[in-house]
């Protein structure tokens, strides 16, 4: 995929960061501090014909499927920021917390039945991961054998709330659970769960 390294995702980032603190975006983002090298490491196993679907965070996988800077930027000024969709890249986000799994699992599905060789790898937070559509769609893609990969990314952060303390556990379901179907990475995102902490988004 894209060669970048962590100081082109780092920097683009902080551009972000100034453009809305000058209040030239006026829409809500999420940014992504912290995982420059796990993501990275992921996207080398990802190729141009795979499908990637994220969430409303998804700056860093945007960037690292391909999608220009100028390109990306452009849709992050217009208010795009928590649900970019580029199609050409074959990358797809949603704002709703679980809004992609069950498009993820659909394109799976259409792959296995087609008989094509790509693949799909889906990103969700921690919190989602925990929700029944998660669940339901995880347990479809292992029993039907899809040709997908769930991303789990545990940033502590569940807008204001403490996953494991809100789901009373330890650990959570899919924690160190990897196999061909799930990865599981932690990070610190510096950064509030939306927003840069400097300015009020609403």
């Amino acid at each position: 995929m894209k060669s970048l390294k962590k100081k082109n995702l780092i920097d683009f980032e902080n551009k972000i960061i100034k453009l809305f603190n000058s209040a030239k975006i006026k829409a809500p983002i999420h940014l992504h501090s912290g995982n420059e090298l796990q993501l990275i490491s992921i996207f080398k196993k990802i190729k141009k014909n795979d499908w990637v679907f994220s969430s409303w965070r998804s700056h860093y996988h945007c960037l690292l499927k391909g999608v220009p800077k100028k390109k990306l930027t452009n849709e992050i000024l217009k208010g795009n920021s928590i649900s970019l969709c580029f199609p050409e890249y074959k990358i797809y986000s949603s704002a709703i917390v679980g809004g992609s799994l069950p498009v993820a699992v659909g394109v799976a599905l259409s792959i296995k039945r087609k008989k094509l060789k790509n693949k799909v790898f889906v990103f969700i937070g921690e919190m989602t991961s925990e929700t029944g559509i998660a669940h339901e769609c995880i347990k479809y893609s292992i029993n039907k054998k899809l040709p997908i990969h769930f991303i789990i990314e545990d940033n502590k952060k569940s807008v204001c709330t403490d996953t494991r303390k809100t789901w009373s556990m330890r650990k959570l379901t899919y924690e160190n659970k990897k196999n061909k179907f799930i990865s599981f990475y932690k990070y610190n995102l510096k950064y509030p769960h939306a927003g840069t902490g400097k300015r009020i988004q609403f």
